[in-house]
C-alpha cells in the first residue's frame, strides 16, 4: 500500500513491545442482500473461522500422514522435519486464528455472530459499537492488561480453547 498504513499497526506494537499482527480491511457485506440479513451475516461471520479450522484439519491430516511415514515427528530431519514444524505452525496458526476471530469484539467475527443472536433493539445499540472497533480492541487487548495485572483476554478466553484443538487435531 502506497500511504503506508499496513506498517503502522505492526510498528507501533513493535516500540510497544507487544504482540505484532497486521490489521486488514472488513470484506464488505451488503446485509440487505441475502434473503436474512441477520441469520446471513451470521453465516457469512462464520466463514471465515470455519475455513481456519478445515484449513488446520487438512494440516492436521497431512501432519499425520507424515507422522506415520516417518513413525513419530521427533524423528523428521532435514526436508521432513522443515515440512513437520511448518504443518504444525500451520495448524496452530489456523486454529488460533478461528477462534481469536471468534471474540465478540467488533469489526471481528464474533460480533456479527453476537449482533445476530441478540433482540433487535440490542443488537442495534451493539452495532453501533462497530465505528469504535479498533479503539476497543487496542484498549481491551493491549491497555487494559497494562493497567490490571491479571486481565488477559486472549489467555482467558482464546488459548485454553485453542490448546484443547490442537490436542484433538494433532
Amino acid at each position: 500500500c502506497r500511504s503506508g498504513r499496513p506498517v503502522i499497526l505492526p510498528g507501533v506494537l513493535a516500540l510497544l513491545h507487544a504482540p505484532i499482527f497486521g490489521w486488514a480491511k472488513p470484506v464488505p457485506v451488503n446485509m440487505w442482500r441475502l434473503r436474512n440479513p441477520r441469520g446471513g451475516m451470521m453465516l457469512v461471520a462464520a466463514a471465515g473461522p470455519a475455513t481456519n479450522l478445515v484449513m488446520a484439519g487438512v494440516g492436521a491430516v497431512l501432519l499425520g500422514m507424515l507422522t506415520r511415514v516417518l513413525g513419530g515427528v521427533q524423528m523428521a530431519t532435514g526436508v521432513d522435519g522443515f515440512v513437520a514444524v511448518n504443518l504444525i505452525n500451520f495448524l496452530q496458526i489456523n486454529v488460533f486464528l478461528a477462534l481469536f476471530n471468534l471474540l465478540p469484539i467488533p469489526p471481528f467475527d464474533g460480533s456479527h455472530i453476537v449482533e445476530g443472536l441478540l433482540p433487535t433493539g440490542l443488537a442495534q445499540s451493539y452495532g453501533r459499537l462497530r465505528r469504535f472497533g479498533f479503539a476497543l480492541f487496542f484498549v481491551l487487548l493491549f491497555v487494559l492488561p497494562q493497567l490490571i495485572p491479571g486481565f488477559d483476554l486472549i489467555g482467558r478466553f482464546v488459548a485454553p480453547p485453542v490448546e484443547w484443538l490442537i490436542r484433538h487435531y494433532m
